[in-house]
């Protein structure tokens, strides 16, 4: 496995692995090489491939994965050279996807990815993967060669799914303005993939959303309502993990599901704080964040959309003692870090807490006179804001409000009953 970056060589060679524990495959054996210059014909040095080509001899293996981008020419040449089937991390990923997408608008969003990035390559690479555990399918079996041969079905095919894609699009817009005229707020977890987003948010709602030492065990969006101090509920959604050098055909054929995240009224950065690349592995995150629309932080923690922003720093379990006492130093001289464990239970009370109070930040006061038999409104405000004083007057109520420019607004959107 090639490839480099400013993480810990050795963490980036347990992600990959991890990558391709994922869909089955088993690891004989890891290379790491600095790559001072890398090749156009074959991305590493003649030695390098002859260690490499030694390596799959001795351990007969049928799979080389390059945990890197590389060219179908590399491509190419690598199985030339070393007499194995050869893929790289972006096929890996989009193979991983391929394999977990459960729902009918997940596997069009991972079709559309995979074609996307098939269409570029001149030579396949998924046969080896189809005849070890089955495959995913799309592309057809062994021996299927029309799909390579004629770029024009591809791109019929990617239009297609494009189509579809828009109208899954419309879909989920119309599903947003609905959720956006109701009472509660969205809240979107987000984070590396395996930082524990599934776990912590089974933990927050008692659902039972796969959750697993796996990369990429969540792909498809699910949403469940959670108690929330000072809100009648919210609801919280779990999304697709991030990671390093994600494709880039992925991030566009998973906007749809992504601009849940984009129009949430909070997300919660969730991250592996016992991870050697945390602070890596949060870049990666913030930059896909910025791509898809959701912005950076500011100082009041919130991002350029006004989205509000917490990050809940998970797996403390993991830590030693003194490197809990390190991390805990650090979360306490900020505002927008609760330190969590989505495993053991710890710090969840306070991360919603914290939830309730940043989502009421900038809350605006305002003066309501309201029928007093209109117990239902008075009710709705008591749970979704802080109701600094209520005064009987008569057959009215004079009620002191406070709460946030949202819930006023989901307060003014709420149909008015006769």
């Amino acid at each position: 496995m090639g490839g480099a970056n400013s993480r810990d060589p050795e963490a980036r060679l347990d992600e990959a692995a991890g990558l391709a524990a994922a869909i089955g495959v088993e690891v004989a054996q890891r290379l790491r090489f600095k790559i001072r210059s890398p090749r156009p014909a074959t991305l590493f040095g003649s030695g390098q491939v002859e260690q490499i080509a030694e390596a799959v001899e001795r351990e007969g293996a049928e799979l080389l994965i390059v945990d890197a981008p590389i060219t179908p020419i590399q491509q190419k040449n690598l199985e030339t050279g070393t007499k194995a089937k050869v893929i790289d991390r972006t096929g890996l990923i989009l193979e991983i996807f391929g394999e977990r997408a459960a729902t009918a608008e997940g596997r069009l969003q991972v079709e559309l990815a995979h074609l996307d990035y098939q269409a570029g390559r001149l030579v396949r690479s998924w046969t080896h993967l189809e005849r070890q555990r089955g495959g995913f399918g799309f592309l057809g079996g062994p021996g299927e060669t029309q799909i390579e041969a004629d770029r024009r079905l591809i791109r019929d095919r990617m239009a297609k799914l494009r189509r579809e894609l828009d109208q899954v699009t419309r879909t989920r817009a119309l599903h947003r303005t609905r959720r956006q005229r109701a009472p509660w707020p969205v809240i979107a977890l987000v984070g590396y993939t395996n930082a524990g987003k599934s776990t912590l948010f089974n933990r927050l709602t008692r659902a039972d959303v796969m959750a697993e030492n796996l990369l990429f065990a969540t792909l498809d969006p699910t949403m469940r309502e959670v108690p929330l101090p000072g809100f009648d509920k919210a609801i919280l959604s779990d999304t697709v993990g991030f990671i390093s050098e994600l494709p880039t055909q992925l991030v566009a054929a998973f906007r749809a599901t992504l601009e849940e995240v984009v129009s949430a009224d909070l997300i919660i950065h969730v991250r592996d704080i016992s991870h050697p690349d945390t602070e890596a592995q949060s870049e990666d995150v913030e930059r896909v964040l910025k791509e898809i629309g959701a912005g950076t932080v500011d100082e009041e923690g919130s991002g350029e959309g006004g989205q509000k922003r917490l990050e809940a720093w998970n797996k403390i379990d993991l830590l030693a003692p003194e490197e809990l006492d390190r991390v805990r130093a650090e979360a306490q001289r900020r505002e927008d870090v609760v330190l969590v464990s989505a495993i053991g239970g710890e710090g969840v009370d306070d991360l919603l807490e914290r939830a309730g109070n940043h989502l009421r930040k900038g809350a605006r006061l305002r003066t309501l006179r309201l029928s007093a038999s209109d117990g239902e409104t008075i009710a709705w405000l008591h749970a979704n804001g802080d109701v600094v004083e209520q005064r009987p007057d008569g057959e009215e109520t004079e009620l002191d409000v406070r709460m946030s420019e949202t819930g006023w607004a989901r307060f003014d959107a709420r149909p008015v009953r006769v």
